[in-house]
């Protein structure tokens, strides 16, 4: 039995007004499941996708489907990790607020209902910071806040997570871990990681997409040197990674 396709595009031309094109006839397909990284250079069409799949921009031609339908009607099943720079750290946000966002659940007096409070202590724990809870997001370290930030995409229940450059401005260790929890959330949701890490994106991930205006796609595990200096036009080097998880995602139950 063929497996579900959470993304679909076909054809698909992308230009920004007054500009050049950005994307050209990209095909893609993302099935159920799947674990995919997206590679290229700066200004190669990376963020510009993201943007496609979200429902953000719309394309110049072409179709893109989000779990069979048009990506703004997906949303409420797509879980989306910004790059946390990206965010202000000095806003006074308590840890449990930011992951509280990721629910879309709030009545009309600005209030969480005891559902989403619950959802969102549920995410913290299966990332192994519930701890974590009432200390303010702009006292945490950078590995902390990119937990923060996937217990936030978690806490919607998705069935397909994206993560835009999620190890950027973090430690190395926290970066190890990031992958070994990757590893672990693969297993209940798709997922699509935006990334530089040639290293983990070669053997960690079923399938690479180069996107330099044009999209190639590999198998996972076929991305060799010669094809990384092509897609960069530069000399970059695959590192091989070794981690350890330290979150609670064992066995994570899909919800529909």
């Amino acid at each position: 039995m063929s497996m579900e396709n959470m993304i679909e595009i076909h054809d698909l031309d992308f230009a920004y007004e007054g500009g050049a094109t950005v994307l050209e006839k990209v095909d893609l397909t993302i099935k159920e499941g799947e674990s995919a990284g997206i590679i290229g250079p700066n200004g190669g069409g990376k963020s510009t996708l993201l943007k496609l799949i979200l429902g953000l921009i719309q394309p110049s031609s072409g179709s893109i489907r989000v779990l069979g339908l048009p990506p703004v009607e997906a949303r409420r099943w797509v879980g989306y990790m910004p790059q946390y720079h990206q965010l202000d750290s000095a806003f006074p946000v308590l840890a449990e607020e930011v992951v509280l966002q990721g629910t879309l659940h709030r009545n009309a007096w600005g209030r969480y209902p005891a559902a989403a409070r619950k959802a969102a202590a549920d995410a913290l724990e299966e990332m192994g910071i519930a701890n974590l809870a009432k200390r303010s997001f702009a006292e945490l370290s950078g590995g902390q806040r990119q937990r923060v930030l996937i217990a936030r995409a978690l806490a919607g229940h998705p069935k397909l997570l994206l993560l835009d450059e999620p190890t950027a401005n973090v430690d190395p260790g926290a970066e190890e871990q990031f992958y070994a929890t990757l590893n672990c959330l693969r297993r209940s949701m798709s997922i699509l990681t935006v990334s530089h890490d040639l290293g983990f994106v070669s053997r960690e991930i079923d399938r690479v997409i180069c996107v330099n205006k044009h999209v190639v796609v590999h198998e996972g595990g076929t991305l060799d040197q010669a094809t990384a200096d092509r897609i960069y036009r530069h000399g970059v080097h695959l590192v091989e990674h070794q981690h350890g998880c330290f979150c609670n995602c064992g066995g994570r139950e899909v919800h529909e």
